[in-house]
């Protein structure tokens, strides 16, 4: 019986605050929702809880009756505020291309609206093969086993949650609201302060040469 070929590397990665700091642009936009439409939003506080879905935040601060059209609005502003501030985190380009260097796919699962992430992927040069939107905690994990993920990398604990669903290693990187003892704690595989350390840690676990 013919031996079969190894499934090929598939790497995801998280958006906000894993590969892009997107804190600047989603101020800037829920400054401009809050300015079109009255409503008191405390912007400074809504970057510091990013990762759940952009409707629970809206609730926040608006009634329910009025939270999906408000949604509808902040993704049309973003379009107009968000793009311009938004950089790459440290490492993010070179993470990318260590997964390619290894022959290997990169799949953006964020849950951010998709058409806004392709959006700004383009804008700060990053390429990936699959990008899919609207997604949070064990959802990213049906995507990740969709796709063959075996490793998923975010900053969240909701991106924890969803490699574990898929059976895949959690990589945290702590460049969002949690901090590494955090992280390690909610069940991540491997933690790293940044992906500036990301390509040294793929190369030795694919060499064989990391437990995880």
């Amino acid at each position: 019986m013919p031996a079969t070929s190894p499934a090929p590397l598939t790497v995801g990665f998280d958006l906000d605050m894993t590969l892009l700091d997107t804190r600047p642009g989603i101020r800037a936009t829920y400054l401009a929702l809050s300015a079109e439409t009255g409503v008191r939003i405390d912007a400074d506080l809504t970057v510091t809880r990013l990762g759940p879905p952009l409707l629970d935040e809206i609730r926040n601060w608006f009634p329910e009756e009025e939270a999906e059209r408000a949604v509808t609005r902040y993704r049309e502003l973003y379009r107009e505020h968000a793009f311009a501030p938004t950089v790459a985190l440290p490492g993010a380009h070179a993470a990318i291309e260590a997964v390619r260097a290894h022959g290997g796919r990169v799949a953006v699962i964020t849950g951010k609206y998709e058409p806004n992430a392709l959006l700004h992927l383009e804008h700060a040069g990053m390429t990936a093969d699959t990008v899919i939107g609207d997604l949070w905690a064990e959802t990213k994990g049906e995507a990740l086993r969709e796709h063959g993920a075996s490793i998923y990398v975010g900053d969240h604990l909701g991106d924890i949650r969803g490699a574990r669903h898929a059976d895949a290693i959690a990589v945290a990187v702590a460049t969002g609201p949690y901090d590494a003892d955090e992280l390690r704690e909610a069940g991540a595989d491997v933690v790293l302060a940044d992906l500036t350390a990301f390509p040294d840690w793929l190369a030795r676990h694919l060499a064989g040469g990391d437990a995880t």
